[in-house]
Parts: C-alpha cells; sequence; structure tokens
C-alpha cells in the first residue's frame, strides 16, 4: 500500500460508518485545507506617454546629476516627437541616498508637477560595502516613501535599477578596496532585482540599467581586458550615459522608425509611399528618379563623445531605422542626392534592398538633429548643471544647520545665516530654470522636420 492509501483509509470507513446510521458524510477536506484564492496583479505600465505640455522628472543621484542620460532621452523626445513640447527637468544631487531625495521632493519634484518620474538611486545607499541588512532596510524604507510619493501627485514612477559598480575600473587606478570591490556590484544587483518586484506589485514601468552596462562590458572585454565605460568605477562616462539612455528608450518608450520609404515603379510609373511622412513629386529622371520627402520625425543623434556608446548599443538602427528603398532601377551604381548633395553611391541592389541613412553625417537630416542635441548640450552645460549644484549645496547648508542643536545659543544666527543663502539659493534657481527654458524655445524652433528633394542618380 502506498502512502496515499492510507490517507484514504480513515475517509473511507467515516463514509461506510454514516451510510450504515443514515447519517450525512462530513466532507473528507475540510474548509481549512481548501486551496488559497490566488491574489490579483496589477498590469504593469510598459509605455512612458508623453503629451504637449506634459512634464518629466529625472530624480537620482551623481549620475544623474552628470546631466548626460538625461540630455540623450531628451535628444531622443526633441527629434522623434518635435510636435510635442515636453518640458524635462533634472532632479539629480550628487551623492544622495533615498532620503536626501525625500527631504528636496516637494521643491524640485513636486514642484514640477510631472506625469512621469524615472528614479535612479541605490549607488550611494548601499554605503559601498558588503550586503548589510540594516542598511538595506533603510533603502527599501526610503524607496517605498519616495514611490508613495510619487503616487500621491498622480503621476507614474520609473523605477531603474542601480548602474554597474566597474571593480576593474578602480583597480586598473590601483585601487584595491576590499570588499567593495569584490561584493559591491553584486549588491546593487540584489538591490536592483528587489526594486523591479515592487514595481511589479505596485504595477508600474521599470528599467534594468546594470544588465546592459554589465554585460556590454563583459563582451567588450573579450578583445580589451581594460575596458570600461565607467572609468571611476561609479560615474559612466559618456558612452555608458548613451547605453543608459538606449535603456530607458527600449524599455519604456514607443521608437517606431523615423521613416520607411519605397518608391519603385508602377504601372509603368514611379510611384511612392512612406510610413510617417510625406512623398510628393515622384518621376523619373533620366536612368533613375526624383521625389520630395517631408519625414515626421529626426533621427536620434548624440554628441560626439557619447558615439561609442551609440554604438554598442546599436542606438541607431535599433531606435532610428531612417529607410529609403528604391526599386526597379537598371543594374549599376548610384549617387543618391539630397537637396543637391551627394550622401552616399549605392548599387542597385542595395537600394532595391534599402539603405538606412539615421547615421549618415552628410544627410541634413542628421546635421538638424545634431544641431538640436548641441542646442540641449547648451542646456545641460550652462543651465541645468550650474541648478543641480545649486541644489548639492544647499544638502550641504541643511546638513550643516541640522548638526547645530537647535537649544543651543548659536542656533538662531545660524538659522538666519541660512535662511538668507536660502533666499539667494532660490533666486538663482529661478534664473538657471529662465535660462533653460530659453534654449528650450529655440530647441523646438530647431527641431521641426523640413521637405528635402531626393535624387537617385546613375553615378559618373
Amino acid at each position: 500500500m502506498n502512502r496515499y492509501s492510507f490517507a484514504v483509509v480513515p475517509a473511507l470507513l467515516a463514509c461506510a460508518s454514516a451510510f450504515a446510521q443514515e447519517k450525512p458524510v462530513a466532507p473528507a477536506i475540510s474548509a481549512a485545507a481548501a486551496a488559497p484564492t490566488a491574489p490579483k496583479f496589477q498590469t504593469v505600465v510598459d509605455k512612458i506617454d508623453l503629451k504637449d505640455g506634459d512634464n518629466f522628472v529625472f530624480l537620482g543621484d551623481s549620475i544623474t546629476h552628470q546631466c548626460l542620460y538625461t540630455q540623450y532621452v531628451e535628444d531622443f523626445f526633441y527629434t522623434r516627437f518635435p510636435k510635442a513640447k515636453i518640458h524635462f527637468h533634472n532632479a539629480g544631487v550628487g551623492g544622495d541616498r533615498a532620503q536626501d531625495a525625500i527631504t528636496r521632493f516637494d521643491e524640485d519634484v513636486a514642484a514640477y508637477k510631472p506625469k512621469y518620474v524615472t528614479i535612479l538611486l541605490g549607488m550611494n545607499d548601499g554605503a559601498y560595502k558588503d550586503f548589510d541588512k540594516a542598511v538595506f532596510d533603510t533603502y527599501q524604507a526610503g524607496m517605498n516613501t519616495i514611490l508613495d510619493k510619487i503616487s500621491g501627485l498622480g503621476a507614474t514612477a520609473i523605477p531603474m535599477t542601480p548602474t554597474m559598480f566597474d571593480a576593474r575600473a578602480k583597480r586598473l587606478k590601483g585601487d584595491n578596496g576590499e570588499p567593495r570591490n569584490t561584493y559591491y556590484n553584486g549588491v546593487l544587483s540584489l538591490y536592483g532585482t528587489w526594486l523591479r518586484e515592487e514595481a511589479e506589485v505596485r504595477g508600474l514601468g521599470f528599467v534594468d540599467m546594470w544588465s546592459p552596462l554589465n554585460n556590454l562590458t563583459i563582451t567588450a572585454r573579450k578583445k580589451d581586458p581594460n575596458f570600461t565605460m565607467i572609468p571611476d568605477g561609479v560615474h559612466p562616462g559618456a558612452a555608458g550615459q548613451a547605453v543608459m539612455a538606449a535603456a530607458i528608450v527600449d524599455n519604456m518608450v514607443p521608437h517606431p522608425p523615423v521613416s520607411q520609404t519605397t518608391v519603385q515603379l508602377k504601372e509603368g510609373k514611379y510611384a511612392g509611399t512612406v510610413a510617417n511622412g510625406t512623398i510628393t513629386d515622384v518621376a523619373a529622371k533620366g536612368d533613375g528618379v526624383g521625389f520630395s520627402l517631408l519625414e515626421n520625425a529626426l533621427p536620434w543623434v548624440l554628441p560626439a563623445d557619447a558615439l561609442a556608446g551609440a554604438k554598442l548599443s546599436s542606438l541607431g538602427h535599433r531606435y532610428g531605422n531612417e529607410k529609403v528603398t528604391v526599386r526597379n532601377l537598371k543594374p549599376g551604381s548610384y549617387e543618391l542626392k539630397i537637396d543637391g548633395n551627394v550622401i552616399g553611391k549605392y548599387t542597385d541592389g542595395q537600394l532595391g534592398f534599402g539603405v538606412e541613412l539615421e547615421e549618415n553625417d552628410k544627410t541634413p537630416m542628421y546635421q538638424q538633429a545634431l544641431k538640436v542635441a548641441m542646442l540641449n548640450k547648451d542646456r545641460n552645460d550652462l543651465a541645468y548643471h550650474p541648478l543641480r549644484d545649486q541644489y548639492s549645496q544647499l544638502k550641504g547648508k541643511r546638513r550643516d544647520l541640522a548638526k547645530i542643536d537647535p537649544n543651543a545659543p548659536e542656533y538662531a544666527a545660524k538659522k538666519a545665516e541660512f535662511e538668507a543663502w536660502y533666499a539667494t539659493q532660490k533666486s538663482k534657481v529661478a534664473e538657471l530654470l529662465g535660462k533653460a527654458k530659453e534654449i528650450e524655445a529655440k530647441i523646438y524652433e530647431a527641431n521641426q522636420p523640413v521637405a528635402h528633394k531626393f535624387e537617385v542618380a546613375l553615378a559618373p
């Protein structure tokens, strides 16, 4: 007899006895043993849906304070959705932990009435040491408070994992700190895993920053063992920040192709179609063809120092794909001209398959997108980075005041000194926000797509 038979025998005997006495039979399985009710899980937010006039806040520590990955994400929206005037606010402060972000939340996040808030915290929260449960509990409590506060605004939080801690970069500089270099990247992975679970429970969007930085680094080190995107081990450089921006777009932002244009013979005449644009004046020109094209978007172009990261992420092809296809050409080599300028030479086969233009710096679309990126670089370098420096100073001033006993004789004078400085700081912040707004207006003038004349002609 197997182990299940022993469990069944008492129930069978009870049934037989009850039948003999004409009594109702009690259930063999009690209500207490019934299967528990399955929990109802929320559907997670799968995209950032920004409309004209919406506000978007990047909340974080020094990696956000760098104004790089934030800048590159802004560039994506400026070029891909040029008709929507979206307002971005960087709320990163160097050295911040979750509690620091809570302290400045009302003035640095809530005041901007955001529709979405990304959160990049954790690098400092783990204290750069082996896993410590008490430290982790503090991080959890702080992050949950931030998530609750964002929800209280009616906004949607997009938590993001801490980024990679590159111990090899530290060691290359002669820093052999232990146990930090052995454990800390793993500690950050644990923090990020918890955050992902919390985001799912709350039905929020989520961005994994840790994995692409680690995975691309491992791949690159197969060729160059000294490769790093994080020169000081903590703060990703421009290339690493481009990878971070790609992670946000990949996980949370719709990224259809810039445009897909096809020109081919139809009933003996050339005709054209385009996705995300308008094509007109399609006509044969000798052995080639010409047409006018107005795209509804521009390619995602980053400043030169970020191009290495764009290449690592295949940023152009994956998030741009500005493609022109011309079929039914005679065999041969052709020049593709835009507004009279040669931007490339292609065979009839290449043009028939389709050529991608998003990374071709000779096109006027690329140059227009680059102008937008450089204007936004000015916005961040001249306005937002200095603005973030102001908030960094504010944190230091608040900490200095907090060290003084409120009952101490000197407290009143120190408090008055702080308030005077704080009033000046608010004035500087307002001035910098005004400068950012001025440059933003220039961006929204420079990012409007214009029509261009295309010509495909046999190469001389």
